[in-house]
């Protein structure tokens, strides 16, 4: 049965919230006139002359107008529109556009493009994606950047706007014109020739070289972060090339620097990278630039995607199903809640799924769509491992739906695919990530507590043995209180002893004979010098100290 293409159906009106105009402001996207156009009331895209449909997570991955040629060529070659294409594959083509120029000292290759990626269709084998329909992905025989792609980015088809058109002196335009009811049928795949890869070899060396070279490893984040610090958007026809890049006067740059807080904040948001993770201040390999010029001998190798004559395409090589690096379909899932560290209305994610993946988790809390995730390229995960671990899951929604009642929390799936294994293993995934980050949580809280509840015990090495310390048959609470309570009585009992005072012990813990009243006035005549009493006994007092009768 062939799959039910969304088309139209996929397309809503435009949510585009403050957030997104400050960044775009400050990362200088919206700086020059008449650059960007944001849409009305139309559910629909309508673009005005000389503009096409992009996406805000495109423009802060590094899309700008008139776009660069090796992205004009991707496009052609496999007959795509921008629309077509997910956030973690724009930041896909910026980080390659950058590794080339910035630290291979070449223009984009498309033969080392051929090498390392392969473009397929993300969708299911029930439902054809129009936006976000097409996922870059990396080879599974590939040794490349970990680029820390996120699971899914939330509600990004929603935040659509038009950009202007600019053809950069091109007599073809430089952006296909939008049109929303263009089909994509399959996957394809443009294998690199003989020749090919012969003529990139030395580049493959030079990558290995930069990612395990000790002391200067480069990462796909080192990278993502050089293009951002730099306020260059990769996918954009410059006047210059990353090596001839002079810095604050660049004449590409399109914003002054960002602060660091902003920088952080935007890379954590493309990327998978949680708060606890650093950000790379600068990369290990140092880029080449103006004031990093390249060697006199160093090759110049030229080789763009081809670019169709008098408006013809080159055909595509569809890739046939038994093929294991680009399968025909993807499933893709959709938003992620709202991350623990996330300060914004809208979490940034994108699912990493392989092409043969179950189909994903949907939120139970915040009910999201499952258009909103896409594969990531980087994850080959085994169907065969998945359904065995997944058969032990099965009835796992019926007893969520049993704990409903006790938990007060919804548990159904917004869009069910009424397959009791499918929808067990999209509910796992959601809370299975939920309960890594409270045992996460629960571990850090609990090493904190453990050497004052336990100050001649070594912590446990794993989690499990440090809960179990703290769930023994007796009231650690109320024994660690005795137990300060007991030295601050022999403190105070040898600090009375030192004053030489005449005290009839006996009488001491017989606090139930003095009166209330009386109780309240010793205190009050006492607190003068309470600061003074508890700093010798080497005990922090509380802003408002007590009056309530001890615990003996």
């Amino acid at each position: 049965m062939a799959a039910a293409d969304l088309g139209a159906a996929e397309w809503e009106r435009s949510k585009i919230t403050n957030q997104d105009l400050n960044l775009m402001k400050k990362l200088g996207i919206t700086k020059k006139p008449k650059a960007v156009c944001f849409p009305s009331e139309e559910s629909y895209p309508s673009p005005p002359m000389g503009y096409r449909v992009s996406f805000v997570d495109h423009l802060i991955r590094g899309l700008s107008t008139p776009i660069h040629p090796f992205l004009r060529g991707l496009l052609y070659v496999y007959g795509l529109q921008l629309h077509h294409l997910t956030p973690n594959s724009i930041l896909h083509i910026s980080i390659f556009i950058t590794l080339c120029e910035a630290f291979l000292g070449v223009h984009p290759n498309w033969a080392l493009w051929k090498r390392i990626f392969f473009c397929r269709r993300n969708g299911s084998a029930n439902v054809a994606y129009n936006i976000g329909g097409v996922v870059i992905s990396v080879r599974s025989s590939v040794n490349y950047f970990d680029v820390k792609l996120p699971d899914s980015v939330q509600g990004w088809r929603k935040k659509w706007l038009y950009i202007r058109e600019e053809n950069d002196g091109c007599l073809e335009d430089n952006i296909p014109p939008f049109d929303g009811a263009e089909k994509i049928l399959r996957s394809w795949d443009a294998e690199a020739t003989e020749e090919e890869r012969t003529s990139t070899e030395a580049l493959m060396t030079r990558i290995h070289e930069l990612q395990n070279t000790r002391g200067k490893e480069l990462s796909g984040i080192q990278i993502t972060a050089y293009f951002l610090r730099t306020r260059v958007q990769p996918l954009q026809a410059r006047k210059n090339p990353f090596w001839n890049y002079t810095g604050d006067e660049d004449a590409d740059r399109l914003s002054t620097n960002l602060e660091i807080k902003d920088l952080d904040k935007l890379i954590r948001r493309i990327s998978s990278l949680k708060k606890k993770d650093s950000i790379p201040s600068t990369c290990r390999v140092k880029p080449y630039s103006a004031a990093h010029a390249l060697p006199k001998d160093h090759p110049n190798l030229v080789s763009l995607p081809p670019l169709p004559e008098g408006g013809e395409v080159e055909e595509r090589a569809v890739v046939s199903d038994d093929n294991p690096d680009a399968p025909s379909f993807t499933n893709e899932p959709a938003e992620s809640r709202k991350s623990a560290g996330s300060d914004e209305k809208e979490d940034v994610s994108e699912a990493t799924a392989s092409a043969q993946s179950l189909p994903p988790a949907v939120s139970p809390r915040n009910k999201r769509k499952r258009d909103d995730v896409e594969d990531s390229g980087t994850s080959k995960p085994l169907i065969k491992d998945l359904l065995r671990i997944g058969t032990q899951f099965v009835g796992y929604r019926e007893y969520a739906s049993k704990a409903e009642d006790r938990t007060s929390q919804e548990f159904e799936l917004e869009d069910p695919d009424n397959d009791v294994l499918l929808d067990a293993m999209s509910f796992l995934e959601f809370h299975g990530t939920e309960a890594r980050e409270g045992m996460d949580e629960a571990r850090a809280g609990l090493s904190k507590l453990f050497p004052y509840f336990f100050p001649k015990k070594e912590e446990p090495a794993t989690f499990l043995g440090l809960a179990k310390c703290f769930n023994p048959p007796e009231d650690l609470g109320l024994k660690m209180r005795h137990e300060n309570m007991k030295v601050a009585v022999e403190s105070t009992v040898a600090l009375v002893a030192d004053s030489q005072q005449t005290v009839d012990w006996a009488k001491v813990g017989d606090t139930e004979q003095i009166e209330h009243a009386k109780w309240r006035s010793l205190i009050k005549a006492a607190k003068l010098n309470t600061k003074r009493i508890l700093a010798y006994l080497g005990i922090k007092p509380s802003s408002t100290p007590s009056s309530s009768r001890p615990e003996v």
